[in-house]
């Protein structure tokens, strides 16, 4: 899946709620914590916690990861430069962002006496570093679209250590959208990397988070450990351990015998995970999009066909499959949009196409199309249960769907790798943020992060346009018509708007600090500790 969310960019492709706990000896990794604890009213140094995570991380640098579990660790690793919370911003990496009065110029300060994990100093060479990285064509980084405006690229120049200025080409009202996703890498780590996603020190990263990198075992766990002299305040846990289960049952087993702290559960193991009386399940909305990916790469050959599209959709009942999967509208609310709510400019009023049986089977017949391919990750019941629910229905109008369920990490390679024809369909997801010019990524011609083939010229144009489009007014018109043809040309099959369920261990405070946020479960790791 993509990089960094969305608005991060934050991208994310979500191939499953995320599991977790392996099989590995307790030998290898760090305290599991049980027994009981004392609460005391002030936080308390110390201790561990374990988070489950459903496949290895596909690489550990924040401008280049794209899958929720990269993103969670990267999170602890790299510090942003700020966050947004509800409009609100939260600085980290950065003392402050102000924009000169016509908007073509924003000036960054960074907080004094920042370092790196290896004790150098992280100053404004490492943030313009960062943004030419991203804008040399050679990195093939997916951020760097969004860093060109009007086809020109944004300029960043070093005034002094502590301060960066930013030249906008024209006027280019997503920028500070863009910027939230970006995190400072080192210079002096990657400088002479001729290129950055495949060198091997991403294997060992250096960061400027609350945690460091200790240890990764392949298909175990990831540790990090406390990084003391972290600008916001010494961390209180004395590490973090992220440990790797592919199998969701067996994270709910590990849940239930207190071997992981905090892990994703779903709707159907919710009420399980619930009745042990040790975590606090914390449902929350991520601006997240769950929807049925449609490669139009497949060697089937006729996926690239809008009507066969159409088809799947009519064959669909979008109320039903919710309930299939989701099992109450608490957790998901019916999407038709590739824009989620809480995006600017965001319609639900777009083309739908369901409930008509007699249509899905007159367009499928009229394709040809008797067989289709469904992925999903083995282990995970909602995309199990989406992909029965698909596999009855297509059924009734005369296509057999064929269930392929695969682990998370063969998954990912297969539908994000970008080259693989031997599947129709699986279920994905992604979260990108308050600003719509971040969902480019996904749906414009030949880019690196659209993993549904699709290509319309109209919707490359308009995306192109919203960008720099500096009337509120008309910029929302662009993305409104961009939303109606991605609809129309029904290049996903969009399910619901869904929340997320977090189960925390109950021994664990500083949660409401920390602040849940959407991929990465919190923005400030720095802040939990163990009672």
């Amino acid at each position: 899946m993509s990089k960094k969310w969305s608005t991060a960019i934050i991208l994310v492709l979500l191939t499953a709620l995320i599991t977790a706990c392996g099989s590995s000896s307790n030998k290898t990794t760090p305290s599991d914590n049980s027994g009981q604890q004392t609460e005391t009213s002030a936080p308390k140094d110390g201790g561990n916690l374990i988070i489950g995570v459903g496949a290895d991380p596909v690489i550990l640098n924040p401008n280049y990861a794209g899958d929720r579990v990269s993103l969670t660790i990267d999170q602890s690793l790299y510090a942003p430069l700020f966050q947004v919370n509800n409009g609100k911003k939260t600085y980290y990496l950065a003392d402050s962002l102000t924009a000169s009065e016509d908007s073509m110029t924003y000036t960054l300060k960074l907080k004094s006496g920042l370092t790196w994990h290896d004790g150098q100093p992280l100053t404004a060479d490492d943030v313009v570093f960062t943004i030419n990285s991203i804008l040399d064509e050679k990195q093939n980084s997916m951020f760097r679209g969004n860093l060109m405006i009007g086809g020109k690229p944004i300029e960043a120049k070093k005034i002094d250590d502590l301060t960066v200025e930013f030249k906008m080409p024209q006027a280019a009202p997503a920028f500070e959208a863009t910027l939230v996703q970006l995190t400072p890498i080192p210079k002096h780590i990657f400088e002479n990397e001729a290129n950055i996603e495949k060198s091997t020190k991403n294997n060992t990263p250096v960061g400027s988070g609350p945690f460091k990198f200790k240890e990764y075992k392949t298909g175990e766990y990831v540790t990090l450990e406390r990084f003391d002299n972290y600008f916001g305040g010494k961390p209180h846990l004395d590490s973090v351990t992220y440990r790797i289960a592919k199998d969701t049952n067996a994270a709910n087993l590990a849940l239930q015998n207190g071997e992981l702290n905090i892990n994703y559960v779903s709707p159907q193991d919710a009420p399980t995970i619930q009745g042990t009386g040790n975590f606090d399940l914390m449902p929350y909305s991520e601006g997240r999009l769950s929807y049925i990916l449609i490669n139009e790469k497949s060697d089937l050959g006729v996926l690239n066909k809008k009507e066969v599209r159409q088809a799947l959709g009519y064959a669909l009942n979008r109320e039903e499959l919710i309930t299939a999967a989701y099992l109450s509208p608490e957790y998901a609310d019916p999407a038709h949009s590739f824009l989620t709510p809480d995006t600017l400019f965001h319609t639900n009023d777009v083309a739908t196409f369901d409930n008509d049986a007699a249509k899905a089977k007159e367009l499928f017949q009229q394709a040809g199309v008797t067989k289709l391919r469904f992925v999903v990750k083995s282990g995970d019941k909602t995309q199990e249960s989406i992909a029965l629910y698909v596999q009855q229905k297509l059924k009734e109008v005369g296509v057999a769907v064929e269930i392929q369920s695969i682990d998370a990490s063969a998954l990912n390679s297969k539908v994000y790798g970008g080259t693989s024809t031997d599947f129709d369909l699986t279920v994905a997801g992604y979260i990108m943020g308050f600003d719509p010019d971040a969902y480019s990524i996904l749906f414009t011609t030949d880019n690196s992060s659209n993993y549904s083939h699709y290509s319309n010229k109209q919707v490359d144009e308009l995306f192109q346009k919203g960008a720099g489009e500096a009337d509120a007014a008309k910029r929302g018109e662009l993305y409104t018509q961009a939303q109606q043809l991605v609809a129309e040309d029904a290049a996903i099959y969009p399910i619901a708007y869904t929340k997320t369920i977090v189960a925390v261990d109950k021994r664990y405070g500083g949660v409401e600090e920390a602040v849940l946020k959407p991929v990465v479960i919190f923005e400030d790791l720095s802040k939990i500790y163990l009672k």
